[in-house]
């Protein structure tokens, strides 16, 4: 049985201005408690799930604001979860709760459409303000343009789906994140530091090449390259730029 207190059916997700519904996907019992009592003491509404089924049954039947995933390796999930949940409901927020810091590991969790990644040990303050930042983007988010047109790319925010001259492309969760963000600002040089604050959510370091091999895979998938870009501008120095070509640019 889940951990819960009462809640009423929701019809959509709730926006940062109203209490919050939250999802725990925990398979340790006293690691539930303790997560569920952090969230509601902070007057949150939240639920606990064990394994992945429950959650996605949860995600379908209550739309959460969002989930926290734990996979620890006491637990017994793993990101092989957060994808379904991604295709249960697209516009889930997600904080990925894990046991290490390993920098291959937290990339793979942003990588397949984390929005957080937080390392055990933390205290509550932690954990809430995690919260409270993801929730805060995400209700922003749902303010934007759901659709962008860009010459021949088409972005679609609310299916997370984009399209080259109407064809789909086949998109990783963070080279969509990608796109989508360089796409909400046409024209605009966009350093590396921003892209790695806001869409991978992680610090600054001038070693990192994180954003350069999305930005290369990205180009492939686009049909360009960086000697000969159509879309994808680097500005040498100051980061990269979104255009939309010209008509005679544009691929059959």
């Amino acid at each position: 049985m889940p951990l819960s207190v009462p809640f009423q059916r929701l019809s959509s997700r709730r926006s940062i201005g109203q209490v919050a519904y939250l999802l725990v996907v925990e398979d340790r019992s006293h690691a539930r408690l303790r997560l569920i009592d952090i969230l509601i003491s902070a007057g949150y509404t939240a639920t606990s799930v064990r394994n992945a089924r429950s959650a996605l049954r949860a995600v379908v039947d209550r739309r959460p604001g969002l989930a926290l995933l734990d996979v620890s390796s006491a637990s017994g999930n793993d990101l092989t979860l957060l994808p379904k949940l991604r295709e249960a409901e697209p516009d889930l927020p997600v904080i990925v709760v894990a046991g290490s810091d390993d920098e291959t590991k937290m990339i793979a969790a942003l990588d397949a459409g984390a929005d957080d990644y937080l390392v055990r040990p933390f205290g509550p303050g932690a954990l809430l303000a995690r919260v409270r930042a993801v929730l805060r983007r995400t209700a922003g988010s749902d303010a934007l343009q759901p659709n962008l047109v860009l010459g021949g790319l088409a972005i679609d925010r609310k299916t997370r789906t984009a399209e080259l001259e109407g064809r789909p492309l086949s998109l990783s969760p963070k080279e969509f994140d990608l796109l989508s963000y360089l796409a909400s600002r046409p024209g605009q040089v966009v350093s590396r530091r921003e892209l790695l604050s806001e869409v991978w959510r992680m610090p600054y370091s001038q070693a990192d090449r994180t954003v350069d091999v999305h930005v290369s895979w990205l180009r492939r998938k686009l049909r360009e390259s960086g000697k000969a870009p159509r879309y994808l501008h680097t500005v040498r120095g100051a980061g990269l730029r979104l255009e939309v070509p010209q008509m005679q640019d544009s691929v059959n």
